[in-house]
This record gives C-alpha cells, sequence and structure tokens, in this order.
C-alpha cells in the first residue's frame, strides 16, 4: 500500500490495530479497527441519500447503467489532521493513510459529498450512493452523451472506475436491494415472505414463539383474544407435544398471519425515523426484523428469516447469535448503511465477538462486516425478544 501511495510511515500519537481477515475465497483483506476512535467522533451530519427518491428517479428509465469506482474510498486524500489520526499498527511500525481509509465513521459521508459535487450539473441523468454512480436515459442515444459527459467528468476529476463491476446500459439493474427499470421497481426479496412462508408450528415451543410475536401487536389485531385462543388450548399443561393442530389452529394461524403483514402493524419506511434492528437464532433457524417506533411501540418494516444450512448447525448458540446480527446487517445494508442506527440485543454476543474475533478466520470476517455499520446496542433480554424469536 506504501507503494501504491495509500500509506506512508507515521509519527502520529494515534494508532489503531490492524485485522488480518482472510476472505472465503482464500484470499487476505486488511482491515483496521477503528472501533474506538470512531467513538470519540463527532458523526457528518451530511445527509445520506434517500433510498426511495434514488429508485424513484430511476424506475422509469430505459437505459440505465452504473459504474463502481475503483478502490472507492482511497481516491479521496485526507487533510493533516485525518492522516494522523488514521495511523496503524503493524508489526514493522507505526503507519498511516494518505488516502480515506474504509472503517473511519464519517467515511460514507466524505465520499458522498465528493460524488455529489463531481455530478453537479448533471442530475438530470445521473446520481450516487456512496461510490455506486448511475446514469439513466430515456434512449440509447441520449444515453452516450450522457455517459460521454460523466466519464469525462469522472477522468477531470482524477477518478478511476473499476469496469467488471460496472453494469452496461441495460433496461433493468439490480440497485440497493431491488431490480429497477423500465418503469417497474421489485424488490430482491419479499418483505413479508418470512411470514407467509412460516409453517403451522409443530411443538408447544414453536406455538409460544409465534403467540410471543402475534401478542406484541395484539391491540392493533381486533377480537385478539378469541382468535388465539386455540392456538393457547394447544399450550395448556397436559396437552400433547408435539402439538395437535386441527381445522380451527389453521384458521386461527392463518388470521394472525394475515394481520402481521398489514396496516396498522406492518408500516411503511420512514425515512425521517431512526431505524432498530431485532435478531434471534434457534437451533434451526435464524430471525430479523427491521424496525420504527410509532407511538412508543416498534413496527416492523421488513421481517427476514432464513433455515440454517448444514455447516451451521454445529455452532455454538452465541456462535449463532452473532452471525443473526451479521447476516440480517448485510441483508438490511441498503436501508443501514452510511447511518445511525440501534440493535436490540443481548450485549453477551457482541461483547463475545470483540473477545474471540483473534481467534479464527470466521470470527474476523464477522467482526470486520460489522465495522462497516455505524450502530449503537441497546440492551434486550433474551426473554424479551419476542419479536425476531419467533422468526428465527
Amino acid at each position: 500500500m506504501e507503494e501504491l501511495g495509500v500509506t506512508r510511515p507515521s509519527v502520529s500519537p494515534w494508532a489503531s490495530p490492524v485485522v488480518l481477515v482472510q476472505k472465503q475465497d482464500g484470499t487476505i483483506r486488511f482491515c483496521v479497527d477503528y472501533r474506538k476512535l470512531n467513538a470519540i467522533t463527532t458523526p457528518d451530519a451530511y445527509p445520506k441519500p434517500r433510498m426511495d427518491t434514488l429508485l424513484d428517479r430511476l424506475g422509469p428509465a430505459k437505459v440505465i447503467l452504473t459504474l463502481s469506482l475503483s478502490k472507492g474510498f482511497w481516491q479521496m486524500t485526507l487533510d493533516p489532521d485525518a492522516i494522523a489520526r488514521s495511523a496503524f499498527t503493524i508489526p514493522m511500525g507505526l503507519y498511516e493513510f494518505i488516502v480515506l481509509p474504509f472503517g473511519m465513521l464519517n467515511s460514507p459521508a466524505s465520499f458522498q459529498i465528493l460524488i455529489n459535487n463531481l455530478l453537479q450539473g448533471c442530475e438530470q441523468f445521473a446520481m450516487a450512493y456512496i461510490h455506486d454512480i448511475t446514469i439513466f436515459s430515456q434512449d440509447f442515444e441520449s444515453h452516450l452523451i450522457h455517459l460521454t459527459t460523466m466519464l469525462g467528468k469522472i477522468k477531470q476529476a482524477g477518478l478511476t472506475v473499476k469496469a467488471k463491476k460496472c453494469q452496461w446500459a441495460l433496461s433493468v439493474v439490480v440497485y440497493l436491494g431491488h431490480r429497477v427499470g423500465g418503469g417497474h421497481i421489485t424488490p430482491l426479496w419479499d418483505k413479508i415472505k418470512a411470514i407467509k412462508d412460516w409453517p403451522p408450528p409443530q411443538t408447544k415451543k414453536q406455538v409460544r414463539a409465534f403467540l410471543g410475536l402475534a401478542g406484541y401487536y395484539r391491540r392493533f389485531v381486533p377480537g385478539f383474544g378469541a382468535s388465539t385462543a386455540p392456538l393457547h388450548e394447544l399450550t395448556k399443561k397436559g396437552s400433547p407435544d408435539p402439538v395437535v393442530w386441527k381445522q380451527g389452529c389453521q384458521e386461527a394461524f392463518d388470521t394472525l398471519k394475515a394481520a402481521l403483514v398489514k396496516q396498522p402493524i406492518l408500516k411503511a419506511l420512514l425515512h425521517d425515523k431512526p431505524f432498530y434492528v431485532a435478531t434471534n437464532a434457534s437451533d434451526v433457524g435464524l430471525g430479523a426484523m427491521l424496525l420504527q417506533e410509532h407511538q412508543e411501540t416498534w413496527h416492523p418494516v421488513v421481517y427476514l428469516s432464513r433455515k440454517l444450512i448444514p455447516w451451521e448447525w454445529n455452532l455454538s448458540s452465541i456462535e449463532r447469535l452473532c452471525l443473526a446480527i451479521v447476516w440480517a446487517l448485510n441483508k438490511l445494508k441498503p436501508y443501514l448503511w452510511g447511518q445511525q442506527f440501534t440493535v436490540l440485543s443481548d450485549h453477551a454476543p457482541l461483547q463475545w465477538l470483540q473477545t474471540m474475533q483473534n481467534t479464527n478466520a470466521k470470527l474476523q470476517r464477522w467482526a470486520w462486516q460489522l465495522q462497516e455499520f455505524n450502530f449503537t446496542v441497546e440492551h434486550i433480554k433474551g426473554s424479551q425478544n419476542l419479536i425476531a424469536d419467533a422468526l428465527s
């Protein structure tokens, strides 16, 4: 990196540790752990682009192209004070970044400012989300003009593009977790699929988990007590386990599932409200919800769940809880990246990961992935995490 002009030897009084993370393809990723520096950094208030606005602008386009800037943040130089604070230690000594490193709290906002300045005068056909620039047009002829203009501005700014990560002149592209173009905007995954595909419970524990989620929103479900009566019967002392699933149970189950995926429980995303992420894991799967607070109640915006794959069956309970957090944040990245949010969790998984991250490559990868996000942890006892517990 020193030969590339990215780093140089340092005499800074600051120092952050380095973590070498083995990627899944076997190569090594160089990461600096800036968590302590980030904890005392004042967040940049520069607004992140609104995802709904970007998608709405892109949806009607007939020809779309996405440009990914090569090595992203490394194309932006740091000022002297920031250079000193970027210092990191390796066995050969103390070094510092000359360019904007990954992992610093304000890196996304700083780079967004650079790109927005670059796009001035091109707002009618170009927009950007951090280091991804999108050019959109109504026909191929105008698209070539727009592309030539944008590439000229990129060249003039001294920036470079990574060609193999670009999507060239397509009618439909994958953008911010959506398939967009030709007048259509569709999510890559259904935000209520986890509820719609929820199989009937087979054990008392599974029934109680479902009732726990439904019960959290009981005031929004008319006749909740009567609707859930057949399911409560299954959990009584002396009733068989596995449960005996009858037609009345299925009708109650379907009624409650339908209530969970419509207003007033499921809310539309509001960009002026903070996000909360609740996660959990069981012996068979992972569950998560993206939430926003309305009238002192957390309401879901997105439901997520998936089954564990074979190699994950051997993970310990606390490893599965860590995996659930990493999986959920990566899945929800289009909503969360570059802004402050709260993870609702028992502190134990993240504390354990921080302690154990250097013991194997898998935990190092997880810890490094979490560095991309700016979140705080709000303690919630496992027994109170009814929402995500049911989905796992």
